[in-house]
């Protein structure tokens, strides 16, 4: 596939909706080059959006990177779409890369949310800088990884940013099992099917009550 489709707005990655193309230009203004403008636009997104996978995932527009802006709240797949939206808005090729994940240290409640502690689908954005691919991971927001003792994860531009094996104390963090692709825009009737397949009941009203970062604060010490 050739590098500029990755730069047309997609139904989720909508880097042509009007709050998208005001918070890209409010971030990057005065920034030149294109490495500056994504280690500038992936530290803002990573803290500006509050992580919670406590999501109505019945609603399509969760998944839209101008939902994510609007609401302020996000998850791995939303805020890496905005992430890869606003890199589009200034020209930077940006994709959305899908992997399963073993999360060690999720909560319990997180756990029977989703049936266990394999993260299905899994998103982390893909810029194109320096002639080359980079992973950049925005989900868990600074005040999110204080909570759980996370190392939080940083971006140069040009190192993959990817979630980091193991916790501050040493213990099992995050475990990639399967790589599932890139994609220009969200496959969200293969990440629902997947969902359903996993835990019919993931979609239940009671569980998007929740709130993940007391949930990890509170295991932490207990």
């Amino acid at each position: 596939m050739s590098v500029p489709m990755y730069l047309h707005p997609g139904t989720y990655v909508d880097n042509d909706a009007g709050n998208i193309i005001a918070y890209a230009h409010e971030t990057c203004k005065g920034i030149t080059g294109d490495m500056d403008k994504a280690i500038a636009l992936y530290y803002r997104i990573r803290d500006d959006f509050t992580y919670t996978p406590y999501i109505d995932y019945t609603n399509p527009d969760v998944f839209k990177a101008s939902w994510t802006l609007d609401q302020e709240v996000g998850f791995c797949i939303s805020k890496a779409a905005i992430l890869a939206a606003c890199a589009r808005v200034h020209g930077i090729p940006a994709r959305l890369g899908f992997a399963d994940v073993k999360n060690h240290i999720t909560t319990e409640r997180l756990k029977k949310f989703i049936g266990g502690d394999i993260m299905p689908w899994h998103a982390y954005a893909e810029l194109f800088l320096n002639r080359k691919w980079v992973k950049a991971t925005p989900a868990f927001n600074l005040a999110l990884c204080e909570k759980f003792r996370l190392k939080p994860l940083e971006f140069d531009g040009r190192e993959d940013s990817i979630f980091h094996p193991f916790t501050k104390d040493g213990e099992k963090h995050m475990e990639y099992i399967r790589d599932l692709g890139r994609y220009a825009d969200v496959p969200l009737d293969r990440i629902m099917a997947s969902f359903r397949a996993l835990n019919p009941t993931i979609l239940i009203s009671d569980f998007l009550k929740g709130d993940f970062a007391k949930e990890g604060a509170q295991e932490a010490v207990g």
